[in-house]
């Protein structure tokens, strides 16, 4: 496959990546379909309000597409997409980055039965993605990492966040328990003054400690007990590094999805997928309100 060209409203700015990028540059997604009816895959990567126009646009032109998360600003929304994709056969994958990294896919041949989740996403101010809650702009990450791990529906859900340098909620804290018991807690926030992004989780006998950012997950394990059942007066901990092979998550992702395309296969990461992260995701901005509500948050900031 080959990079046709990049659609942005802003001329100027599609001419300048065309030119880095060595192909054509168009104002709109018709003037693209129109000039290049050979195109099979985009990626969709405008703001969230715009998702589902777009992607049903290119979807209807015979486009498979790759749309950033949030899925979508609803589930109504997001049903939409779902619903279009089926319909006319297009593969849909939703870019929730962190399914590529190394770290995560190296955990995931280690995953038992996690019952405790501690999970940090801190950020240093930026005015991007200031439209949504550090939920939809941040966490979402987390959720779809813990979701994918635990596979089970949530139970309860308990969450607090405040605005701080803008309109909306720049940081979160939030708890999560599962149908299978499993407790996860998250933290969130896009006004640290260091940059973090770390998962831990317990299961029977193991803590495994992964970090986003080095790409890089650490096991540890309690010794087993002895053959004859009685339980060891001095377990061991042994530490273990599953392997990981370097890879810039953007690229894998993008190569995993082109090849979906090709083979006709179902993506890494579903529209489905990204629904379900965007239902919890939803839940834990009205929950962030009701909990300010019941505070009086707005006479606190008033």
């Amino acid at each position: 496959m080959r990079l046709v060209g990049v659609v942005d409203p802003d001329t100027a700015r599609a001419d300048a990546v065309a030119r880095e990028f060595n192909c054509r540059s168009f104002g709109s997604i018709d003037q693209l379909i129109t000039t290049h009816s050979e195109v099979q895959a985009a990626s969709v990567a405008v703001p969230t309000i715009y998702h589902v126009s777009t992607a049903e646009r290119l979807m209807e032109a015979g486009v498979d597409v790759l749309i950033e998360k949030p899925l979508a600003i609803s589930l109504a929304e997001a049903d939409e997409l779902i619903r279009t994709a089926k319909r006319l056969g297009r593969i849909g994958q939703v870019g929730h980055l962190e399914r590529f990294n190394p770290a995560v896919r190296a955990t995931l041949p280690v995953i038992t039965r996690p019952m405790f989740f501690e999970v940090h996403r801190l950020s240093v101010f930026t005015p991007r993605s200031l439209d949504v809650d550090v939920v939809l702009d941040l966490m979402i990450h987390d959720l779809d990492i813990v979701l994918s791990f635990v596979n089970s529906p949530v139970k309860e859900i308990r969450a607090v966040g405040l605005p701080i340098l803008s309109g909306k909620v720049d940081i979160a804290n939030v708890r999560l328990e599962f149908e299978s018991g499993c407790v996860a807690n998250f933290t969130a926030s896009r006004v640290s003054t260091e940059r973090v992004r770390k998962l831990r989780f317990f299961q029977p006998k193991q803590y495994v400690s992964l970090d986003y950012g080095r790409q890089d997950v650490v096991v540890f394990s309690v010794g087993q007990d002895d053959a004859s059942g009685t339980p060891s007066v001095n377990p061991q901990i042994q530490m273990a590094k599953p392997p990981t092979t370097s890879e810039e998550p953007l690229h894998a992702e993008l190569k995993l999805f082109l090849a979906s395309v090709q083979q006709r296969s179902t993506p890494t990461v579903t529209l489905e997928d990204g629904r379900r992260a965007l239902a919890v995701a939803l839940d834990i901005v009205a929950s962030i309100g009701d909990h300010g509500r019941k505070i009086e948050l707005d006479r606190l900031h008033a």
